[in-house]
């Protein structure tokens, strides 16, 4: 479930909301607390990865031509 809200102040940078999401779930991830791994080590062990994916896709959505008609993917 996502914890980034509209009512949040935005940051103005892109894919913002799925950025945080990631963050949060790698700092809070049993991982980082118990193991004593940075967040980057996590990411290779395949913590997160169903918002790691979707922050790629939100990224990669804003290079795409058509996206600006559409409007950039994720929230």
């Amino acid at each position: 479930m996502p914890k980034y809200y509209e009512e949040k102040e935005e940051d103005g940078r892109a894919c913002a909301g799925v950025r945080e999401d990631l963050r949060s779930c790698l700092l809070e991830h049993d991982c980082v607390l118990k193991e004593g791994k940075t967040p980057k080590q996590c990411l290779k062990e395949g913590h997160c990865t169903a918002l790691q994916r979707t922050f790629f896709e939100c990224k990669r959505s804003m290079l795409d031509n058509r996206t600006r008609f559409r409007g950039r993917k994720g929230y």
